[in-house]
C-alpha cells in the first residue's frame, strides 16, 4: 500500500487543469516547471535588505524579499533569484496568480489610468462612473439577498465598519425607527458615555481573527501578540467547534461539539443582555483561518443563524480570507445552505478592494456615520474586475475544486505514511490545512518546505495552511505533495 502512496505525485497529474488556463498565457507556457532554489534561503541579498529595512522599521516579519519583476503565475521569485512554489500567495491575497497579463493590461485604458492616478475621496467626489461600477462588479457577485455595498480599504476597517453599522441598526431599532438624536444622545457621546455611547457588544468566537485595529482586536481571539498592550472592550466570546477527524468517523462526537458550542453562545448571548450590554452582532468565519483553519458544520451555522434571529442580533459573515474562490464556491457560507442571508458579509484579501454587503434599508440615514477619506480605490475595482473575467473565463471554481480534490486526496494519503508527523487533514476547495504533532514540528515543516521550494504558512499552534492563488492547477498540487512528502521523510 505505502508502494501506491509513494509513487510521485507528478507522474499522475502533470497535465491536469491545463484546460481550465488556456487563455492564461503565462500557465503553462511561461512558468517555470518546478521550484529552483539557488542560494541559502534567505539569500545574502535578501539578508542584506533585510538588515536595511530593520533600521527603518520593526521588520521581523519578513521572510524574504521578492522580485515581482519575475515573479509568475504560481510562482514566486526573491532577491536571490530562488523560485518557489507559492502555496501562501502573500496571505490568500493574491486571487489569479502573478503578473496575470489581463491584469497587466488593465491600465493600458486611458480612462482606467486616470481612474487610478485620480484617486478620489469616494464618500465626497466620485466619479460618474462610480455607480455602474459598483454595479457590475461588486454586485454582481454580491451574496444573494445582500443588495447593497459599502467599499473600504482592507479587512479590519471592513470589520469595523461592519460593527458600526450593526450598531446603528440595533439603536435605530430601539428609538423605535426614530432617526433624529436626542440632545442628551449628542452630549453624551462627546464624553463617551450613554446613552450616545451606548452599552452594545459584538460576539465572536474563540480562536477567531478579524484585524489589528483597535476595535476589530476586542474580537480578534487568535494570539495574544495581536492585543497585547491594547485596552479592549468587554466583549463576549464563546467556543467554536474544535472537530476530530476524520469527520466521517466522528460523526456523533463532532455533532455534540456542535451542540456544545451552539448552547454556549447563546447562554452567552443572554448573559450580556442581563449584565445591560446587548449583543448587537455576532462575527464570525466560515473556516477560522489565522486561528487554526477550524471548521464548522452547516449544521453549525444554521443553527447559529437562527440564535441569532431569535436574539436580535445581526449575523456578520467575515469572508476576508474565504471570499472570492478558494474553497470552490464565491462565498464560503453558500457551502452551508442558509435558509436566509446573513445579514452583512465582509471581504477583501482576494477581492483586491475592501468593503461589506448588506440590505439596503439597513443603510445609515445620515451621511458620514460610515465614512472615510477614500472608502475604497477605484483603481482596485478596475483589477477586480479583470479578476473576475478571468475567474469566469478560465472556469476557476471548477479548477479549485479539481485541484483541491488533488491536494485533499494527497494530503489524506500522506496523513496516513507519515501519522507520527501530521494528521487532521480538513477544509474546502483548496482552502486546506493539516495539523503537525506540536508546535516546533509545525514550524520546521514550514521551514523545511521553504528550503525546498515551497511557500506556505502556518496558523494556530500546530495548523499548516495552503493558500494557493484559483489559478493553482493539479499539476502545481502534484509539485506540492512531493515536495512535502520530501519534506516529512526528513523530519
Amino acid at each position: 500500500m505505502l508502494r501506491i502512496f509513494r509513487q510521485p505525485f507528478t507522474k499522475r497529474f502533470l497535465h491536469q487543469g491545463e484546460k481550465h488556463l488556456k487563455s492564461f498565457s503565462t500557465v503553462p507556457q511561461a512558468e517555470p516547471k518546478k521550484p529552483d532554489i539557488k542560494t541559502s534561503v534567505p539569500g545574502p541579498k535578501t539578508e542584506a535588505l533585510l538588515k536595511e529595512l530593520s533600521s527603518l522599521q520593526q521588520a521581523g516579519s519578513v521572510q524574504l524579499f521578492a522580485d515581482y519583476d519575475k515573479c509568475i503565475g504560481n510562482y514566486f521569485v526573491d532577491a536571490d533569484g530562488n523560485t518557489f512554489l507559492d502555496s501562501f500567495t502573500q496571505i490568500s491575497s493574491i486571487p489569479v496568480g502573478y503578473n496575470h497579463p489581463e491584469l497587466l493590461k488593465a491600465f493600458e485604458d486611458k480612462h482606467s489610468l486616470r481612474s487610478l492616478v485620480n484617486r478620489p475621496a469616494l464618500g465626497v467626489f466620485p466619479a460618474v462612473d462610480w455607480p455602474q461600477k459598483l454595479k457590475s462588479v461588486l454586485m454582481a457577485v454580491a451574496p444573494q439577498g445582500l443588495d447593497a455595498v459599502t467599499t473600504m480599504m482592507c479587512g479590519s476597517c471592513s470589520n469595523e465598519n461592519a460593527y458600526k453599522t450593526v450598531f446603528m441598526w440595533y439603536r435605530l431599532k430601539e428609538r423605535g425607527g426614530k432617526v433624529d438624536f436626542s440632545p442628551e444622545e449628542m452630549a453624551s457621546c462627546m464624553v463617551n458615555q450613554p446613552p450616545g455611547s451606548p452599552n452594545l457588544s459584538i460576539l465572536s468566537f474563540k480562536g477567531s481573527f478579524h484585524g489589528r485595529t483597535f476595535g476589530a482586536l476586542s474580537t480578534t481571539r487568535s494570539k495574544p501578540i495581536h492585543k497585547l498592550d491594547c485596552p479592549a472592550f468587554d466583549w463576549p466570546v464563546a467556543p467554536f467547534p474544535r472537530y476530530k477527524y476524520p469527520l466521517n468517523q466522528f460523526e456523533s462526537e463532532n455533532h455534540a461539539e456542535d451542540n456544545k458550542c451552539l448552547e454556549q453562545v447563546a447562554d452567552t448571548i443572554e448573559k450580556y443582555k442581563m449584565k445591560g450590554c446587548p449583543v448587537a452582532g455576532v462575527i464570525v468565519e466560515p473556516i477560522q483561518s489565522e486561528g487554526g483553519d477550524y471548521e464548522a458544520s452547516p449544521y453549525f451555522f444554521q443553527k447559529l443563524q437562527k440564535i441569532c434571529q431569535n436574539s436580535e442580533a445581526a449575523l456578520i459573515i467575515d469572508e476576508v480570507q474565504t471570499g472570492c474562490g478558494p474553497t470552490g464556491k464565491m462565498w464560503c457560507y453558500e457551502h452551508f445552505n442558509l435558509p436566509s442571508a446573513p445579514d452583512v458579509v465582509t471581504f477583501s484579501k482576494k477581492m483586491l478592494t475592501g468593503g461589506f454587503y448588506f440590505k439596503i434599508e439597513k443603510k445609515p440615514a445620515h451621511p458620514y456615520r460610515v465614512f472615510n477619506t477614500w472608502m475604497g480605490d477605484p483603481g482596485k475595482l478596475i483589477l477586480l474586475e479583470k479578476v473576475l473575467q478571468v475567474i469566469k473565463n478560465e472556469n476557476l471554481l471548477s479548477l479549485v475544486n479539481e485541484t483541491g480534490k488533488v491536494l485533499k486526496d494527497g494530503l489524506h494519503k500522506l496523513e496516513i505514511e507519515f501519522p507520527q508527523v501530521i494528521n487532521s487533514v480538513r477544509g474546502r476547495g483548496t482552502f486546506l490545512a493539516f495539523n503537525a504533532t506540536n508546535t516546533q514540528c509545525r514550524d520546521k515543516i514550514v521551514a523545511d518546505l521553504k528550503t525546498n521550494g515551497v511557500l506556505g504558512g502556518a496558523c494556530g499552534e500546530n495548523s499548516v495552511r495552503l493558500r494557493p492563488a484559483l489559478v493553482f492547477a493539479p499539476k502545481h498540487a502534484a509539485i506540492y505533495l512531493d515536495i512535502l512528502r520530501k519534506t516529512l521523510r526528513e523530519i
